[in-house]
């Protein structure tokens, strides 16, 4: 117990999550996120290529006084003759209550996919419709207060993800969490002659549409936090978490007369084993690797060993000092791991964490 304590403070986990794989299946954006900035392992494939170490997503609950948000359409007055504007909102709402204290926006977007037109009217003069997202500023079904945070032209006959910077409305949701009432889009179309039903519509949680077309908030944060010192076990760990893989360790590790030099090997982590394979997407485990081996006089180049290491192993050789030992085998060079995961809340997190996998070995 106390083992699995460490670990979830090393993984930054205060409440475990329920176990909700593979009933709920986590956003397309999220994955394909997961996969750019790291590999099947988890392992962080090049610096940089995330912004901040936590990603956020929260799919759309409707609105706060509306369950579902639901759609609306409302009709203009005619103008130009027989020209009519036809107008066309939904609202979304995000419950971001997951974010942590302490957590720094560094952005934020909407991002929500634009359904292609079912039928065309080729009576139609004009192919496109502006589109304006809005902040909702007060509660309700049919809330009246709004600001602007964004407008653009988009055709009717295409379909597609749409992407709103929102980064300013969300950092103000952060700092007051009673000021959340959620988005609002409108869709605003000019045409001739008749009403025309099928207007640009975006999709929405509710209904039979697919899950990965769900309108997603996503979060790009820095944490903040300075976590616990990286967990990379030494090769006494007995947790059964742990699983040396390497094809002769019992063998090597009975032959105490056999001296080997400072060297890496195999050690995984497996999430099922541990009972956290209910809520973390990806990985199903990884290999934090771990050294061992004696750091013995003359240290050789593979030993990667500091100068400071050098001359320690010379003195303990020499018998300069009673209580100098010899340089300790140890991880020199470590890689960050990527976790993709479902929080208490059911949100989907991607999550890097700094200095997880041993990658080389040295004598220090």
């Amino acid at each position: 117990a106390a083992a699995l304590q460490r670990l979830r403070e090393v993984f930054d986990i205060e409440e475990l999550p329920p176990d909700v794989l593979p009933r709920k299946k986590p956003p397309q954006f999220m994955v394909d996120l997961f996969n750019k900035v790291a590999d099947a392992n988890g392992i962080t494939r090049a610096p940089g290529l995330l912004e901040g170490d936590v990603v956020r997503s929260f799919e759309d609950r409707g609105g706060p006084g509306a369950p579902g948000g639901g759609g609306a359409v409302a009709r203009g007055a005619p103008w130009e003759g027989s020209s009519e504007v036809r107008l066309h909102q939904q609202q979304f709402y995000f419950d971001i209550s997951a974010i942590e204290r302490g957590e720094q926006m560094l952005k934020a977007e909407f991002r929500v996919f634009k359904l292609k037109r079912k039928r065309v009217a080729r009576s139609e003069g004009q192919h496109f419709c502006k589109v304006e997202l809005y902040e909702l500023l007060e509660g309700g079904s049919q809330p009246q207060k709004k600001h602007l945070i964004a407008s653009r032209l988009l055709s009717l006959y295409t379909e597609g993800w749409e992407v709103f910077n929102v980064t300013q409305t969300v950092s103000k949701w952060v700092r007051n969490r009673n000021s959340n009432h959620g988005f609002l889009i409108t869709a605003t179309h000019t045409f001739s002659n008749k009403i025309e039903h099928n207007l640009v519509t975006f999709a929405k949680s509710q209904g039979n549409l697919q899950e990965s077309r769900n309108a997603l908030l996503v979060l790009f944060t820095n944490s903040n936090k300075r976590r616990s010192s990286s967990f990379v076990p030494s090769s006494t760990s007995k947790f059964t978490l742990f699983q040396s893989r390497g094809p002769r360790a019992a063998a090597v590790s009975s032959t105490k007369s056999h001296v080997t030099a400072c060297h890496r090997r195999e050690l995984y982590v497996d999430f099922h084993a541990i009972g956290w394979s209910g809520w973390i997407i990806y990985p199903s485990g990884y290999n934090a690797f771990y050294c061992r081996g004696s750091c013995l006089f003359p240290l050789g180049e593979r030993q990667n060993a500091t100068n400071h290491a050098t001359v320690q192993s010379i003195v303990h050789t020499l018998k300069l000092s009673q209580d100098v030992s010899t340089p300790c085998c140890v991880p020199d060079e470590l890689k960050s791991l990527n976790l993709l995961y479902f929080d208490d809340k059911e949100n989907v997190v991607l999550k890097n964490y700094k200095d997880m996998v041993a990658t080389r070995c040295g004598c220090h």
